[in-house]
């Protein structure tokens, strides 16, 4: 029998004996379970209570002129904003200047991670979009039908969404990504959110646990929303007088990781808000992370696959996403502590070898492009980590724990991890 057989006898109990074992080990001479499980989150709670609530600014490092962050602004300034430019762009027709744009330049070379500001951010730099222009006038033409549009929403003070915003004229769109492209031009443009635009993506995250809110005056109670939890509005403004007891944030890639917490009611027993955004953050989930933890002050702990995709999803959260660099002060999280499952946790636990699963070339090559960036580099933990994943040329998903049992990770798993302090 070969090695490799060997290694895939291991028996489920084995891994369950040996956490639960060391979840007990650690809560001997000790009064109350869930206190002892807490102690080391409390800690890290009261370090995020003290942090200052303000975070630097590009004009903090007299950096301003250097490169781009836009703010939220006011629905009227925007329209007046627009109306302005349109002005302009009439002006320079009348002046025999032709009709163009000067849009920030977006591209991948433009973007840049400022370390004293933990995120990415635009360089402060634009190219001319030109209407007779061969190669820019579909885009312009397209701009300028978008901006219509934005100025009638906002003059008439409602939201809609970027799927409505399409259907308004689909032979000039013909695709939904060229509407929605020209969007994030505008914001930038016009140096305000996209929020501010009041075009906003149909609703994907899901809040559930110790969290109550008010969405349009209306009373939110986050653990009354049953397995499937709270729809996370995309209109986070609508958002107010956030409350809570909880005591950290667990931040889910995924929604089947999320469902079983939520089943099994994991924020009754570890106070706790759980959020996800099925995969991919989108921009409200980003948005209502920040606001969570910037109102409420209380640590991010994140749980996600055990691959360059689930780290890849953390720093979104945390640094931003480069297509979106101009807005990261809005949409980041920093300081978001990784809990699991890490590749180290896959030996630790005692994680069967029929559950882990090989990389494949794509993710190696992205677990390289990660190991570079300037965030992980300054976390030697986190580089750790990465480099066991590339060794061992081993992923494994939330759900390999499973294995041991579907309630593993709320009843075992996670309960360990919070009480060791078992994060970076």
């Amino acid at each position: 029998m070969s090695n490799k057989s060997k290694k895939q006898k291991v028996l489920p109990d084995e891994g369950v004996n040996f956490a639960l074992k060391k979840l007990k080990d650690g809560q001997k001479g000790r009064d109350g379970s869930v206190e002892n499980v807490l102690k080391k989150v409390q800690k890290l709670e009261a370090i995020v209570k003290s942090r200052p609530s303000r975070r630097k600014t590009l004009k903090d490092l007299n950096m301003e002129d250097l490169y781009r962050e836009v703010l939220d602004r006011p629905e009227t300034e925007i329209a007046a904003a627009i109306e302005q430019l349109m002005l302009a762009v009439a002006k320079s027709i009348m002046d025999g200047n032709g009709f163009a744009y000067q849009l920030p330049s977006r591209g991948q070379n433009d973007q840049v991670y400022i370390d004293q500001l933990n995120r990415i951010v635009l360089k402060n730099k634009s190219t001319s979009a030109a209407f007779t222009n061969m190669s820019s006038v579909r885009k312009v033409t397209i701009l300028t039908r978008v901006m219509q549009l934005v100025h009638g929403v906002l003059s008439k003070g409602i939201h809609v969404t970027k799927r409505d915003l399409f259907y308004t004229d689909v032979k000039l769109f013909k695709d939904q990504k060229d509407s929605d492209a020209v969007l994030d031009d505008i914001s930038c443009l016009l140096g305000c959110t996209r929020n501010s635009l009041h075009v906003v993506a149909s609703e994907k995250g899901v809040v559930v646990g110790r969290l109550r809110y008010k969405e349009d005056g209306d009373d939110i109670d986050c653990t009354k929303m049953g397995v499937g939890g709270k729809a996370i509005p995309s209109n986070v403004d609508k958002v107010t007088e956030l409350r809570t007891d909880a005591k950290f944030v667990l931040l889910v890639e995924k929604d089947a990781a999320f469902m079983r917490l939520a089943e099994d009611r994991f924020y009754n027993k570890y106070p706790c808000i759980i959020i996800t955004a099925k995969g991919q953050p989108d921009v409200a989930t980003r948005l209502f992370l920040s606001k969570v933890k910037r109102e409420l002050k209380l640590p991010v702990l994140a749980l996600v696959d055990a691959d360059p995709y689930g780290l890849k999803i953390i720093s979104v959260y945390m640094q931003g996403s480069k297509n979106m660099a101009f807005d990261s002060a809005n949409l980041t999280t920093p300081d978001i502590k990784w809990l699991g499952v890490r590749p180290s946790d896959l030996d630790k636990f005692k994680i069967p070898e029929q559950c882990r699963l090989e990389m494949t070339a794509k993710d190696i090559e992205t677990g390289n492009h990660m190991l570079k960036e300037d965030f992980i580099q300054q976390n030697p933990d986190w580089v750790k980590e990465v480099e066991i994943m590339l060794k061992t040329k081993t992923k494994a998903e939330i759900q390999a724990l499973s294995s041991y049992g579907f309630q593993y990770l709320s009843e075992v798993y996670l309960p360990l991890k919070l009480q060791e302090g078992d994060w970076i």
